[in-house]
This record gives C-alpha cells, structure tokens and sequence, in this order.
C-alpha cells in the first residue's frame, strides 16, 4: 500500500516539456495507475505535446496547460485533485498544482515558500546520475508507490494505423522493401547530436545495395529541412520526405509500421522506443545511451559515441561513429527478417 495516503479518487500529472520528457513520465503514471486501479488519471502537459498521452489506458484525460496559463487557471474556483505530481522546475505550475490539488508532489524548488507546502519535496538527481526514464519514479517512489518497470508507453489507434498504411502505400514505391525510417536531426539546441548527412547517405547506399528494393522515409520537422534536403539530392528516387508534413502522431503511426527505424538522439526516437519495429539509436558521448535509450524495449539496436565510456563535451563531433558500426546494426536488425 503506498505510503500513509488514502487512496485517491482523482490524480493530476503535470508535465510540460519536449516530446522525449513528455514520453519518459509514462512509467511513473504507469505506476500509479497500477498502485491506484480506480484513480482517474488527468494529464496536463505542453500544447504541441500532450498529444503524445491520448489513448493511453492508465490515462483518463488529457490537456494543455502552460507556466503562464497557470498563473490564472482555476482562481475563481474549479476542479480538484486528491493528489498531483509535478515534473520539472518550473515554479508557476507547481503553485498551481497546490492550488487545486490536496496533496502536491514535487522535485525542491528552490522557493521556500513553495517547498514548504509540498506533501512530498524530492531531492531531483544529480546531472547525469540516473536513467531518464527514472527520474520521474523518484517522485512515485517518495509515496511509496512500487515501480512497474521502465518500458516507455505510446498508443497508435487502429485508425491511425490504417491511415499509416494508406499513407505509405501513396510515398514508398509499390513492392518497397524493407521501409527504412530515417531521423536525421536533433533539435537545434542539441545539434552535437545529429549524425553526419554523408554518413547516413554512404549507410543507405550499403543497405541498398544489399536489399535493392529498399526505400528510405524521411521524418522530422520544418527544423532539419535543410538536412533532409541534402540527403534527399544524395538518394535521389531511393528515399522520399515526409518530414514537416505530418502531425506528431502521425509521424507516429508511420513510424510504427515501418520495418527499420535509424536515428538520432531526440524526441521520435523516444516514441519509436515505445513502438515495436526494429530500431536504431545513435547516440552521442554526451548523452550516453544508459541515460537514454529505451528501456525493457526488444529489437533496440544502440550505437554509442566511441568516446561514452571515457566522457566528453558537446564539441566532440559525431562523424566518429562510423558508418561500419551503424551497419553492423542494420545487419542484426534487418538480415533475420530478410530470410524468414
């Protein structure tokens, strides 16, 4: 039974962040579910990611809220919550929790005030000390609510895997085989990440030429154009884009139906560590796959930087993953199916 609490009718789960955060907390909400069968679970996350939470079974609503909406939100009255955890640092939204909700959950703050009033003040982790996915367990684990294992949860509806399906029908010649997803970028701000374009294309010439039918899917944002687009010249009729064409989980959808995934460090691999297909992680050296690849997730493929074990910066370029390595994996990955 977790800690001294009465089992609560209704839990509020607030976290506002990137889709790869956004996907990390499904094990801690997981949990709860588990610990609390009856609870109704409510999300409230990021307004382009929250998205990511429908369809869920241990999740009974999902919303939008933003540190500056919750400045205002419900201060004439409104719902209520028996219990809500808070990921993250943001002051705004942790006010707002104990505002709504009897019992609030959360990392310290560094606001005395704040800290203070919290059911629960969990010491966050060192930088880089735990798994990513285990971080939000910390605070399940502050009301003693049992761990139910770290595989990531995301769910692609019958519906939207039929779209998929007719979607890849209408970009993949007829008789393409295998469907390779590529992701070829980071996020701006974590650009260390991205794998060099030439790699990927001289890897896709060698799958190509051991698999001749194969065809590459670009995927991504408006972001990476420039990246897909210099890749695509290098490919030519070989791979097509559908990067900034699709919504998050349709991007999704077609990921879930692909034979092989390869990417980089960043938010669609966290979802493709909650699909099933085969999937390659690129990772580099300063953010290790033991921080970050998915957890308890079958035919994950992971490359780590040569550099993981011994440390290194953000400037320690990710051209030394060499495309020998990455090809290994594509083997592991792809040769069992190619003869069954």
């Amino acid at each position: 039974m977790p800690d001294e609490l009465a089992p609560p009718a209704n839990i509020l789960f607030i976290n506002v962040s990137r889709i790869g955060d956004t996907l990390l907390a499904t094990p801690a909400m997981r949990a709860l579910s588990y610990a609390w069968p009856k609870a109704r679970i409510t999300f409230l996350g990021h307004p382009k990611r929250a998205e990511i939470m429908r369809h869920l079974p241990f999740v009974a609503e999902v919303g939008e809220i933003t540190k500056y909406r919750a400045f205002w939100r419900d201060r004439l009255g409104g719902r209520r919550w028996d219990l809500a955890l808070v990921l993250g640092f943001d002051r705004q939204l942790v006010a707002y929790a104990e505002r709504v909700a009897e019992k609030v959950v959360a990392f310290r703050q560094g606001d005395a005030y704040l800290d203070d009033r919290l059911y629960r003040c969990v010491e966050p982790p060192e930088f880089q000390s735990v798994h990513s996915a285990l971080s939000p367990v910390l605070l399940t684990r502050a009301i003693g609510v049992p761990d139910v294992g770290g595989r990531l949860s995301y769910v692609v509806t019958r519906e939207e895997q039929e779209w998929a399906r007719a979607m890849l029908g209408r970009t993949a010649p007829v008789g393409a085989r295998p469907v390779i997803g590529l992701q070829v970028a980071s996020f701006p701000t974590k650009g260390y990440r991205d794998w060099p374009i030439g790699h990927f294309a001289a890897l896709c010439e060698r799958i190509a030429a051991r698999w001749p039918r194969a065809h590459f899917i670009v995927l991504g944002g408006d972001l990476e154009q420039s990246r897909v687009d210099e890749l695509l010249r290098q490919l030519g009729a070989r791979a097509s884009s559908l990067a900034g064409k699709l919504t998050l989980r349709q991007s999704a959808a077609v990921m879930s139906r692909l034979d092989l995934y390869i990417g980089v460090d960043t938010g669609p691999t966290h979802i493709m560590g909650a699909l099933e297909p085969p999937m390659i992680a690129l990772y580099h050296c300063y953010s290790p796959s033991w921080l970050l690849a998915p957890l308890e997730r079958k035919e994950c493929y992971v490359v780590d930087h040569p550099r993981a074990r011994e440390g290194c910066s953000p400037e320690t370029p990710m051209e030394e993953i060499g495309v020998d390595t990455v090809w290994e994996k594509v083997l592991e990955a792809l040769a069992p199916r190619a003869a069954a």
